[in-house]
């Protein structure tokens, strides 16, 4: 997901400044740059590569007037670091994001149904529960959820665009409807339970 970049003008200058003194040799180790580390996190099978890319220049913008002072070294070797930590966090991401198709709360109390009116019982408690949130809560888990494989990457950084929010924010979103709906079936489950 290609995003505006919150670096203002001068922090950008002072970026190519630190790339290179020569204008145009930092120009080009910017370009250089950014395709490396777009490529670094595609190979780390990270959900938005570009839109980390972008993180890793905001975040090395508002740093860059000191650490002109201070680095010793390839300034690209920040960015690099900058970038593993960005990995880091978006593996720890990954553990908490699961589908809708594996909310399947334990039942402590286990009946004699079979599978198959376990699975309609689970679908109906789900439907209950999306028509209990919000119209705007409900769009928002239903399109999260909508697609899969690409396509699903592709369709989430197009609803976080939409919304005007980071791929970040939005799985932040999702993950708190997601724990509300596991909530609610959960509840609708011990109910049922109980009334056996």
């Amino acid at each position: 997901m290609v995003r505006d970049s919150a670096i203002p003008p001068e922090s950008f200058e002072e970026i190519l400044t630190w790339l290179d003194p020569d204008r145009e040799v930092a120009g080009t180790i910017y370009v250089q740059l950014r395709s490396d580390l777009e490529q670094i996190f595609v190979w780390n099978r990270c959900s938005d590569p570009e839109g980390l890319t972008d993180d890793v220049f905001d975040r090395v913008s508002r740093k860059v007037h000191e650490l002109r002072k201070t680095f010793v070294g390839d300034p690209k070797l920040f960015f690099y670091g900058v970038a593993r930590n960005l990995i880091k966090e978006e593996a720890k991401k990954r553990k908490v994001r699961e589908s809708l198709d594996d909310i399947r709360p334990t039942i402590d109390n286990p009946t004699t149904e079979t599978d198959e009116e376990t699975a309609q019982m689970l679908e109906e408690f789900l439907d209950s529960c999306l028509q209990k949130l919000s119209n705007e809560k409900r769009e928002l888990i239903l399109s999260y959820y909508a697609r899969e494989k690409q396509a699903k990457i592709e369709h989430r950084a197009a609803l976080a665009r939409q919304l005007g929010i980071s791929v970040g924010t939005l799985s932040v979103r999702a993950l708190r409807i997601r724990r509300t709906l596991e909530q609610c079936i959960k509840r609708c489950l011990d109910r049922r339970v109980q009334g056996k």
